[in-house]
């Protein structure tokens, strides 16, 4: 039980650092994209002010033996750089793009009611539930075959 309300205090804690840094307005996101009209450079702040922050949590988890709220930590690795990284990688982008929203400001930003938020995030769920299930299929071919 600890663990969840663990996770759910930190889930709060970003979506309010999203929602202070206004990464909840898709116009922002757009806003710094846009490099030959009205630029708006407040997303790179952000990212700068995330580096460093990320960075000294990987320094902390270097050097305690486990997390605080967890029986160990699961840290990224350094996995190959294939085709199914480089499409989702290369859709993620044209989606954050053209709309403005990348999964967590999504989510943050639907308590605010923004009826394309709603269908963004109804849109990306399905997309989800399409990739996940067709991969279910293809690997359950491979196996028959």
């Amino acid at each position: 039980m600890f663990n969840v309300l663990f996770a759910l205090a930190s889930g709060l804690l970003f979506g309010l650092g999203l929602t202070v840094s206004q990464m909840v307005n898709p116009a922002k996101v757009v806003g710094f994209l846009d490099l030959a009209g009205n630029w708006d450079p407040s997303l790179a702040f952000v990212m700068a002010t995330a580096i460093p922050v990320t960075m000294a949590g990987y320094a902390l988890a270097r050097r305690v033996r486990s997390p605080f709220a967890a029986s160990s930590f699961s840290l990224p690795g350094r996995g190959e750089i294939d085709a199914p990284l480089i499409v989702g990688a290369v859709l993620f982008g044209v989606g954050w793009g053209l709309v403005g929203y990348c999964p967590g400001p999504a989510f943050a930003s639907l308590l605010l009611g923004n009826p394309a938020t709603l269908l963004f995030v109804a849109s990306m769920l399905a997309g989800m539930a399409v990739h996940s299930t067709a991969r279910f299929l293809v690997s359950r071919r491979a196996k028959h075959a």
